[in-house]
C-alpha cells in the first residue's frame, strides 16, 4: 500500500490515505496506454468524408463524340475519373473508425495511467472541493495554491458550480468518476482526486 497525504483547497495537510497497489502501483506499459488512447481518438473521428464515384456524378449519359474519325482519344462518358468534373477513383466514403478493446485492458490502462501520475508525484488527493458559487477567479486561485497549472479533477458527481467555474479555463477539466479515462489523464499534467472518489474507483476497476 502506498501512503499519500490528503490536502485541502488551501494546500494544508489534513490527513493521509493508503492507496491500493492493484490500482496505484502498477508497472506502466506504454504500448497498452497507446492502444487505449488510439481507441478513444478513433471513436471520436467523424468519418463523414465522402466523394462521388463515376456512378454518382451527374451527367454522362451520351457519348461525348463518336468512336472513330475525330483524331481524339475515344471517350465513353463525361463522368470518367480522367475528366474534370468526373468521378473520383478510390476516394473516401463515410466509415466508422472505431474499434474495440477488451474491458479488462481498458480498466488496466486507467490504473496504469493513475500509477504513472503517482510515480511522477503528480497525483493530488483533496479532502473536498466545493464551490458555493460559479466563480472562475476563485477556481484559478485554488489551482495556484495547489500549484496545478494543468489538471484533471475527478469528483463523485460533477457539481454545476465547480464544472462551470472550470470550463472556461484552459488546461483544466472536471469529470465524474464514471467519466475517468486514459486520454484525459495523460492529457493533463496532474490528476486531482477528491477523497470519496477513491472508493468508487476501487469498486469500478477491481470488479
Amino acid at each position: 500500500m502506498s501512503t499519500v497525504s490528503i490536502v485541502n483547497t488551501q494546500n494544508e495537510r489534513v490527513g493521509e490515505i493508503e492507496l491500493n497497489d492493484s490500482i496505484f502501483n502498477l508497472e506502466v506499459k506504454e504500448y497498452l496506454l497507446h492502444d487505449v488512447v488510439r481507441m478513444q481518438r478513433a471513436a471520436r473521428r467523424a468519418g463523414t468524408a465522402c466523394t462521388k464515384t463515376r456512378v454518382e456524378v451527374r451527367g454522362g449519359g451520351a457519348k461525348p463524340w463518336r468512336q472513330k474519325g475525330t483524331g481524339r482519344a475515344r471517350a465513353g462518358s463525361r463522368r470518367s475519373p480522367l475528366w474534370r468534373g468526373g468521378g473520383v477513383i478510390f476516394g473516401p466514403k463515410p466509415r466508422d473508425y472505431s474499434f474495440k478493446l477488451n474491458r479488462k485492458v481498458k480498466k488496466q490502462a486507467i490504473a496504469m495511467a493513475m500509477s504513472a501520475r503517482l510515480q511522477e508525484g503528480n497525483l493530488v488527493i483533496l479532502d473536498d472541493f466545493v464551490m458555493d458559487a460559479i466563480k472562475t477567479k476563485e477556481f484559478i486561485k485554488v489551482m495556484k495554491v495547489l500549484d496545478v497549472d494543468s489538471g484533471l479533477i475527478i469528483v463523485n458527481s460533477t457539481t454545476e458550480n465547480l464544472h462551470k467555474s472550470a470550463r472556461n479555463v484552459n488546461g483544466y477539466k472536471v469529470l465524474p468518476t464514471d467519466g475517468l479515462n486514459v486520454y484525459d489523464i495523460l492529457l493533463h499534467k496532474k490528476l486531482i482526486l477528491v477523497q470519496p472518489v477513491i472508493e468508487n474507483l476501487e469498486k469500478r476497476l477491481l470488479a
